[in-house]
């Protein structure tokens, strides 16, 4: 039976062994590897950036001149529709606009490289052009128009450039510190100037006969932002089926260029909008509401696509929707907010409100009744002028009182059963003292009512401890009783 040292000996054999499979494997790794990188490093000293035909090869590849031959048939024969019955996939039609996207992307990817190589000759003659014009075809028009002419004011860019572009690059050229190109070298410009020209007339064509079938390939999406832009922006993202899978936020930004503004204001100027801005819905729409209806149109279109991606509705009555639906958002955000309206005062009630009555209405009306002294002071007598506290009309009138015709010789005040009321509740207080039996304890209370009244300590404490009793208090002269409970 093996011990546990011989279990022990026997793991680090294995590993032992592991190890020595384990370079060999990075060895055949390493190779590969540098065989790859020799292959590219051979590929990078045969590529000569001095010559075009070694930078840009698409237009003299198979694939290329085959798919724009079928594309200038198919625009020649007319918008003929694929049979309906036929699956999406299996359609040749299908398959050709498939082709036409992937063929966009790689003719938008050429012009970039021929762009470098243009910016790269050209850049010993004008080099702050790269950094005024950024689009690669308005670059080329204007590397061509320009050519090795060192006096931009004898050379008419009008309808290339916007014009507070064309007078920064004047202005600039003044400023040059560029020279001429040799002719060799404007030569080789000028010809890649021409073949992005192409390209990007090529590029024009294959959008042309994708707009063309957008009726077919994309209904929902064609429908809401148009059959042009559909095709653009299933050139640019490479696809339906790709449109479909990338998010709004990008769609949204397809197409977009990167604006120079030469140093002017960009309170008017749209950032972050690519094609969408070219929709009939994006230009209709107010300028403040704009980027609100970018990004509302971008969600649309999105979802239009994975419609189109899957057949979800050929018919197109999905994309109508969603327009619907886009213009009554917009309408909505166009409405001014609802004005305030007053508050209207509750209805007065027609009949006499109930007001209680009973023993203690009665009570509380004879207590705050109006007295025959104060009617007769707030009456006046007409063409009899009324006494004053002060005189001649100056301090509070005292209306008919003490006037002849009053139809009374005197006013008499009668008892106030409020004022007798108050009386009798400042008399129930305890005014006398606290009922401590000590020689500072006195039988005198002062009292609002009666004055000074002999009390009795002693009595007034077995008051409080026994409950109800009757107490006689004598004053001078005045006797009084009072009940406590």
């Amino acid at each position: 039976m093996a011990t546990l040292a011989d279990s022990f000996l026997a793991d680090l054999d294995e590993l032992s062994d592991n190890e020595a499979e384990i370079p060999e494997d990075n060895e055949v790794d390493a190779a590969d590897m540098e065989e790859d990188i020799d292959g590219d490093l051979a590929d990078l000293e045969n590529l000569n950036y001095d010559d075009l035909d070694s930078v840009s090869k698409l237009q003299k590849t198979q694939r290329y001149i085959d798919i724009m031959q079928k594309v200038e048939e198919a625009l020649q024969k007319g918008t003929d529709v694929s049979i309906q019955g036929v699956d999406l996939e299996d359609d040749p039609e299908y398959q050709l606009i498939v082709e036409c996207n992937a063929l966009s992307v790689d003719i938008e990817n050429e012009i970039v490289i021929i762009h470098n190589f243009i910016r790269d000759k050209y850049r010993l003659k004008f080099p702050e052009l790269e950094s005024l014009v950024h689009h690669p075809i308005d670059y080329a028009r204007v590397v061509k128009k320009i050519g090795n002419e060192m006096d931009l004011t004898l050379v008419d860019l009008e309808g290339l450039l916007p014009s507070a572009i064309i007078m920064v690059v004047s202005v600039t050229a003044s400023t040059t510190t560029g020279k001429p190109l040799p002719e060799d070298v404007l030569s080789k410009t000028i010809e890649a100037c021409d073949r992005a020209l192409a390209l990007d007339s090529a590029k024009k064509k294959v959008l042309d006969f994708v707009e063309s079938r957008m009726g077919y390939i994309a209904p929902n999406l064609s429908t809401i932002v148009g059959s042009a832009v559909a095709a653009k922006l299933m050139g640019t993202a490479g696809g339906l089926v790709a449109l479909a899978k990338m998010p709004a936020c990008n769609v949204q930004l397809l197409g977009a260029k990167k604006k120079n503004l030469a140093g002017f204001s960009t309170a008017t100027s749209q950032f972050r909008i690519g094609y969408i801005e070219q929709t009939e819905i994006f230009q209709t729409t107010p300028p403040p509401l704009r980027m609100r209806a970018c990004r509302l149109l971008a969600a649309k279109s999105t979802l239009a696509a994975r419609v189109d991606s899957i057949r979800g509705d050929p018919s197109g009555k999905t994309g109508r929707l969603f327009k619907d639906e886009i213009h009554k958002k917009i309408e909505k955000w166009q409405e001014p907010p609802p004005a305030k309206q007053p508050k209207p005062l509750p209805v007065p009630d027609s009949e006499p409100k109930k007001k209680r009555g009973g023993r203690r209405l009665r009570k509380m009306k004879e207590r705050y009744a109006v007295t025959d002294m104060r009617k007769l002071a707030n009456r006046m007598q007409f063409g009899v002028p009324e006494e004053s506290s002060l005189g001649d009309g100056l301090g509070e009138g005292y209306g008919m009182l003490g006037q002849a015709g009053s139809g009374k010789l005197r006013v008499s005040v009668g008892p106030s059963k409020l004022a007798a009321k108050v009386a009798k509740r400042f008399k129930e207080k305890n005014y006398g003292s606290s009922g401590a039996t000590s020689g500072l304890t006195s039988s005198l209370a002062f009292t609002p009512v009666q004055g000074i009244e002999l009390t009795n300590p002693q009595a007034h404490a077995h008051q409080l401890g026994s409950g109800t009793q009757s107490t006689y208090f004598s004053e001078i002269g005045v006797f009084s009783k009072i009940k406590r409970t």
